[in-house]
Formats: structure tokens, sequence, C-alpha cells
């Protein structure tokens, strides 16, 4: 690879992050600037904007290198984030979302909460749950572009997931809102043309699509037994039905991953951020092809690699990446795509990772600064910019730590379960919120409390894949989990989780005095 064009490629992106950046900045004059960009931002720049939020290295690296392993079942995933993520999520979650937070003077998605059920208890808790869960999220992204900057400059893993970091820190902090989206932009349009690229050059190589489609299907009596046992029955048919495999997939991944998708604070403000509905519909469009491309491109050419590396080493992929899911998609960048290509991907990994950190960061630093902070000091005069950018800093710095911590084949996994931690604790109380006046603060506190409780509980007494690792269940019960029957132990926590906390939405609000119709009638003014 040649350093120096290397070199100026790495130099011209980062001045095209710094010059958005800094336009972000000139722009933010107030907290509206610094929380919500304003409110005026052009539906591409919010769909886009979106799309390279929800679509990071975890999708890229994780995904792709589960698609690997496991094959073109993932693409079902593709298809329930263009449903739910993109059309449900804008036609029936971000028109409302848009109008009533309006309504609310909300800045922030546990600010919206705790307005809609005027509860400063519920924001506070909302902004402490986003901040003391997000890093986990935060920290596999890191690792995601932190593992391709390893792979492709030769540097020490430690080095690049600092190296990453402080890029990502420098224009959140000083651009806000509108520096984030603006650079998410250029980051997603860089994503989309190299995604696109990738497949081409996929088939080509292969053969073709149906050369290729047909010789991978032919591979099905290469899977290793470890993996047949699992219900594994080649790289092009979904898993076994009631197979180990097919329950991690469809639960794990696809209902755990396609519907938390609708309770992410990072997504749920871009709502706010438009001036009418009529961007958001323009957006819906922009926002479904880039994540078809996004995502479904992407997790053929997982299972594609597969036949790759057989073609050229009689290895499978997962092989080649000597057992680290992790690595199998930058192990086939760097030894099948031409040195042109690995330079326009190296920035698609990049904007990948910075396009969903930096919102991230943003995030999580708004939640300790605005909802968290501002609110448990309420007599103390604070600056919502200022302690937001603090509480950035320090979402940072918790991220990086956790960073270098988690083990190898972690970034699909560790998105899984932040989904599914923010599906059964918010998405019950997100939509009573919008569509059922009759939810009342009580049930919303007790149901958000509930479904953390339930996710936490899951994760460290019932899901082998957590409860063995962690030891609690262990160290207290004598054995690995609490699920001794099949397939609980291996479901994902969201279908135990999120049913219960509706239930709880649902009676507790039924038992409990409803909000008074001013407050309703101001919440859904010019709601149809």
């Amino acid at each position: 690879m040649n350093t120096f064009v290397l070199g100026l490629v790495v130099v011209i992106y980062l001045l095209a992050i710094a010059f958005l950046g800094y336009r972000g900045y000139k722009q933010t004059k107030s907290a509206k600037d610094y929380l919500l960009a304003g409110r005026d931002i052009h539906p591409f720049v919010m769909a886009m904007s979106y799309g390279a939020t929800f679509i990071s290295t975890s999708a890229i690296i994780g995904f792709g290198g589960i698609a690997g392993v496991y094959g073109m079942g993932l693409i079902w995933l593709t298809a329930l984030n263009i449903i739910v993520g993109v059309f449900i999520a804008f036609i029936f979650f971000g028109r409302v979302t848009r109008k009533m937070g309006h309504n609310l003077d909300a800045h922030t998605f546990p600010e919206f909460l705790g307005n809609r059920f005027q509860s400063k208890k519920i924001q506070i808790i909302s902004g402490a749950v986003i901040f003391i869960s997000m890093p986990l999220y935060a920290a596999v992204v890191l690792i995601g572009g932190a593992r391709f900057i390893e792979s492709i400059f030769e540097i020490d893993f430690s080095l690049a997931l600092t190296f990453f970091s402080i890029i990502i820190a420098a224009y959140v902090i000083a651009g806000g809102l509108k520096g984030v989206m603006y650079t998410d932009a250029l980051q997603g349009s860089i994503m989309f043309l190299s995604l696109f690229f990738l497949l081409i050059v996929t088939y080509v190589k292969l053969g073709g699509v149906s050369a290729a489609h047909e010789a991978l299907t032919n591979m099905v009596n290469l899977v290793p037994e470890s993996l047949t046992s699992k219900g594994h029955e080649g790289w092009t048919v979904f898993p076994k039905m009631n197979s180990a495999w097919w329950w991690a997939l469809t639960t794990n991944i696809i209902l755990g991953v396609g519907i938390g998708v609708l309770a992410q604070p990072q997504l749920v403000v871009r709502f706010m951020t438009v001036k009418s509905n009529r961007e958001l519909n323009r957006a819906v469009l922009i926002g479904g092809i880039f994540i078809f491309v996004a995502t479904g491109f992407v997790f053929t050419v997982g299972a594609l690699t597969n036949l790759y590396f057989y073609n050229e080493s009689g290895q499978l992929a997962i092989q080649v990446a000597k057992g680290n899911v992790d690595l199998i998609i930058p192990e086939y960048i760097s030894a099948a795509m031409p040195e042109w290509f690995v330079y326009l991907f190296m920035l698609a990994l990049l904007s990948a990772g910075m396009s969903t950190l930096s919102s991230q960061f943003h995030t999580m630093g708004t939640s300790l600064g605005r909802d968290f902070i501002e609110n448990v000091f309420p007599n103390k005069k604070i600056d919502s910019m200022m302690i937001s950018k603090i509480g950035i800093i320090v979402a940072i710095l918790i991220s990086i730590i956790i960073g270098y911590k988690l083990p190898g084949s972690i970034i699909a996994r560790g998105t899984a379960i932040f989904f599914g931690i923010c599906a059964a604790t918010f998405l019950p109380v997100y939509f009573g919120a919008l569509y059922w006046k009759r939810v009342t603060k009580t049930a919303a506190l007790w149901s958000i409390l509930t479904g953390l409780i339930a996710s936490v509980f899951s994760l460290g007494f019932m899901h082998v894949k957590e409860s063995e690792p962690l030891g609690i269940c262990q160290a207290i019960f004598g054995k690995p989990t609490l699920a001794s029957e099949f397939p609980w132990m291996i479901v994902d926590p969201i279908l135990i989780a999120m049913p219960i906390s509706i239930v709880v939405l649902i009676v507790v609000s039924l038992a409990t005095q409803k909000t008074s119709d001013e407050h309703l009638a101001a919440c859904y003014k010019g709601i149809k």
C-alpha cells in the first residue's frame, strides 16, 4: 500500500470533516442549536444522518462478520430495518415526535418523555440509563473502527482506538448536533458508495451473481460440525427451525436490533431536527435506500467471503480470521480488493464509526448534562452547552476504557444488547406517549424501571451468552444460567423484558389517575 497516497486520502478526509464541524460550530449560537441543530435541518441531511448513525462499524464489521459465519439469513434484518427502522419509524413515530417535541419544547429524548409525563424524575432516570448503558454500544463501535485501522495501518490496537476517539471528540464537542449531522451526511454518502462498489467488485471476482450464489450453496458440505449441530444448513439458507442458531438469529439479532431501533435516543432526536412533516416524508425514500445498501450489501458480501477464501486458500472465512468474527471483513478487504478500493473502504469504515460515535457521544453528553445534572441541581445556574460538552468528554473516556477491556467477537452482540435494553426500557413508554393518552406518569416510570430491571436480570441470570462469563449466577446459584429448558437460555432478553414492561405500563395506567386534559391538549396540539 502506498503510504503517501494513504496519508493524502486521510488528510483530505479529515480536512473535510473539520470544515463541516467548523460550519456546525459557527452556526451553533444557542442550546437549541447545540442540542437540536436549530430544528431546520434539510431532509437529505436528516435522512443521511439518521442512516449513518444507525449503520455503524457494528453493522459492517460485526454483523458482516456474523454473516461470514452463519450466512445470508441476516438479510432478514435488512428487511426489518427498512420496514421498522425507516418506514414505521419515520411515518408513525417521527411525525408525532416532531410535533409533540416542538409543543413540549423538548431538546433530548429523556426531556421529551419527562415533559410528556410532567416528571423530572422520568427525565433524570432516562438520562442516567442512557449514559450508563450506551458506552457499551459506543465501545463496540470504537472497536470496529479501530480493528480496521489496526489491520490497514498495521499499528497497535490501543493506538488505533485512541486516535479514532480523539478525532471524533474534536468536532462533536465543538459543533454540537449541527456539526454531527453535517459530517454524518458526508460520511453516509461515502459509506453508500463504498458498500455499493464492494458488492459489485465481489460479484465480479466470484464470476457473477448466479455463479457466486450457486457455488456458495454447493459448499454446504463444508459447514463445520460445530455449526451444523446448532442448525447451520449452509450460507445461503435460513437456519433449521427451532435450532440454537435459529433462536439466536431471530431473537438476538433480527428482533433485538430490528425492533430496538425504534427506541434509540440518538435516532429519536433526529425527528425533532426538521421543521415539518414534509421533510420527514421526503427523507423516507432516502433512508430506505441507504439502509438497503448499507446492510443488505455487506451481509451478502460477508457470506460470500467463505467462497472467496475457500477458492484462494481452502479455508473458510472464520478460519482465515483465526476465530475472531470481527476480523472477517477487514481480512477480506485486505486480501481481495484492489488498492484503490482499500482507500475508499477505509474512509467508509471511518465514516461508519465516526457518524455513529459522534451521535452516541452527543447523546451521552446531553443525557448527563441537560437531563441529569441540570435536573438534579435545579437551583444552580448551569450552561447547557458547557455541561453537555463536559458530559461528552466523560462519555468518551468511559467508552475508550470499555473498548480496551472487551473481548474479541463482541461487536454484534454488544450492539444487540444495547438495542434490546433500549427496546424493553423505553419503547412501550415512547409508544404510549405518542398514541395512548391514558398512560400516566406513574405507569411510565414503573414501565421504564421494570423494563430495565427485567433486561438486566435476563442478561445476568438467564441469557447464557452473558450470564456465563459474568459469573454472578454461578456464584449465587451454582449454575451458569437459571434457564435450564431450551431455548430460554439463548432467547434474547427482549422477548422477556419488553412484554413485562408493556403489561406494567397498561395495568398501572388503568389503576392510576390520568394526566390532566389541559396538559394532553397542549401535548397533542396540531397532531392529527
